[in-house]
């Protein structure tokens, strides 16, 4: 267990590629069915082998897993699903040895209902945490305090016939918002994320953390206008939640006094802190929480896991958060899958067939981003998003909105690692989620024997841009192309690189601004073609090709 503070702050994690494991689905060492830290630990050299910076492992604390450890019971213990802190101890270990960080999610906003802290919080209106949650009398007519809905559907308000009050839920019921307008549960939060810092986490990524505050005055949110519901929603159209401007339910400027005395304490430890902001407008939102090295490391965005994935619409939300976090010296990090999606794979799909070039694509462009990069596990596999049947659905979410919305445990089964092997050798018991069937041939062994897999791909990608300084740090300008071609250029000092993707399932052809060389030592196979045409040079992209180049006068790297 690590308990030194360290001196100094890296900034490892500006550019870094960031691996997440959904514990639960990763890989299980004992048997039920249920991925767990030991299994995250036997399989840490497929993801070294990767050639990331860091790990994200999503919650494996202490739950009644109503919402599958988002809701925590106890931010200290280690749920017994999935092992003991002696074998978190081991984990981490293990990580630092292979040269991999270890981000852990921590769920400040809300606990769980049994958390110890909520228990005596509803038992009476006047107990030591009686305003530790966000509590409220009901209106003259016994309707919620105010129209705040919940992510997950319903009013954000329950009533509790202990207290004869409502109290705050922003997602599930079972998930109390904690009151942070109470100095008490600040403190009290500091210390569970130093306990943190003391067993040797390198950083943490903070789930909802805009959620942390509430408006104090409860006034109600205004309805959604055309013009905010243009902006990326942080669920579906159908979803009432939608249906609001979420002005004073979360992302309030109070927060931001909290968030520097967070970074003081995470800097005390080197620690990184990497927040999830679910916002209806987040690149100002991501600046704020990001500016001047004062609060958040980084922010994660949301952009990029919707269905559009246009031209336009990728160039729009990159180019609004770029131009938002410059300015405020601010740090995101970007994502096209993660645990509450369906898989890129599926998602920009189109609805055609699996492709790997399309793949390899997406891979690609996250890769070259300005910005860090989450790679959400499978991604490097290429696995589609899995069909799961209604009676066999864990995801409260989905089963509140089937059968428009399927939930969330289409990205959610297994890791398949080997084809032959029972539930793809993800498990010797019976799998809490089923290993989908076309994940099988896709399996991390078979992929591994294979120079031309995805895998293999994944792999040689990640390590050529280890090389690459300017794709960590370099600023990004994008170029006017038609759909479905989407360019910019990185650029660090002297030294550019121009990127040329061609979205589409057919070839295109476009001008070049200036005579352009091919960009040598990366691993994607020749996608594009430079010829002269009267004055003018064209480039003829294949069908999701992507075209690495070089301006003439700067040579080959």
């Amino acid at each position: 267990m690590g308990s030194s503070i360290k001196s100094s702050n890296s900034e490892w994690w500006r550019g870094a590629v960031i691996y997440q494991i959904y514990p639960r689905s990763f890989m299980d060492s004992d048997g039920d069915g249920i991925g767990d830290l030991p299994g995250i630990t036997a399989r840490l050299d497929h993801v070294a082998s990767l050639g990331v910076d860091a790990i994200w492992v999503s919650p494996f604390f202490r739950s009644p897993m109503k919402d599958f450890g988002y809701d925590v019971a106890d931010y200290r213990a280690v749920d017994p699903m999935f092992g003991t802190l002696a074998d978190f101890d081991a984990m981490l270990a293990r990580m630092h040895a292979l040269g991999l960080k270890l981000i852990i999610d921590q769920v400040l906003s809300h606990t769980s209902d049994q958390h110890a802290w909520f228990v005596e919080s509803r038992a009476s209106r006047d107990n030591p945490k009686a305003d530790w949650y966000v509590w409220a009398d009901p209106k003259p007519d016994g309707t919620p305090p105010s129209n705040w809905l919940s992510v997950f559907g319903g009013s954000a308000w329950q009533g509790d016939s202990r207290r004869r009050q409502y109290y705050l839920h922003s997602f599930l019921t079972e998930q109390p918002d904690l009151n942070f307008h109470c100095p008490a549960v600040q403190d009290a939060l500091l210390g569970e994320v130093r306990f943190w810092c003391e067993r040797g986490v390198d950083g943490f990524r903070f789930d909802a953390c805009n959620h942390q505050f509430h408006d104090a005055l409860l006034r109600d949110n205004p309805p959604a206008t055309v013009e905010s519901m243009e902006e990326v929603s942080t669920v579906r159209a159908d979803n009432p939640y939608a249906m609001q401007q979420h002005l004073y339910d979360k992302s309030q400027s109070e927060n931001l006094v909290f968030l520097e005395r967070l970074r003081q304490l995470l800097d005390g430890y080197s620690a990184v802190a990497l927040g999830e902001v679910g916002d209806e407008n987040a690149p100002p939102v991501m600046a704020q929480y990001t500016a001047l090295g004062k609060r958040l490391h980084l922010a994660y965005s949301f952009s990029l896991l919707t269905a559009d994935h246009s031209a336009k619409h990728l160039r729009h939300q990159v180019e609004a958060l770029d131009h938002a976090l410059t300015p405020a010296g601010g740090w995101g990090c970007w994502a096209v899958s993660n645990h509450d999606v369906p898989r890129v794979a599926t998602r920009w799909s189109d609805g055609g067939p699996a492709d790997t070039r399309r793949d390899r694509l997406w891979l690609t462009l996250l890769l070259t981003l300005r910005g860090s990069a989450s790679i959400y596990q499978g991604e490097e596999l290429g696995l589609p998003e899995a069909e799961v049947p209604f009676e066999l659905l864990q995801d409260p979410y989905g089963r509140a909105f089937w059968p428009e919305f399927k939930g969330r445990d289409g990205c959610r089964t297994p890791m398949p690692w080997n084809a032959d092997a029972p539930h793809g050798g993800f498990t010797t018991g019976e799998s809490w989620l089923p290993v989908y069937g076309p994940h099988l041939p896709l399996a991390v062994e078979g992929q591994d024997a294979d120079p031309g897999s995805m895998l293999a791909f994944s792999r040689a990608l990640l390590h050529w841009r280890r090389t690459q300084p300017l794709l960590r740090t370099g600023r990004i300008v994008f170029f006017d192309a038609p759909e479905p071609v989407l360019w910019f250029e990185r650029r660090d000092g002297s030294q550019s690189l121009q990127a040329i993707f061609n979205l589409g399932n057919e070839p295109v052809s476009i001008p070049l601004r200036e005579a352009l060389v091919p960009l040598h030592g990366h691993p994607l196979p020749e996608a594009g073609t430079v010829q002269a045409e009267g004055e003018k040079r064209m480039l003829t992209l294949a069908p999701y090709g992507v075209f690495l180049a070089q301006p003439a006068d700067e040579g080959q790297s």
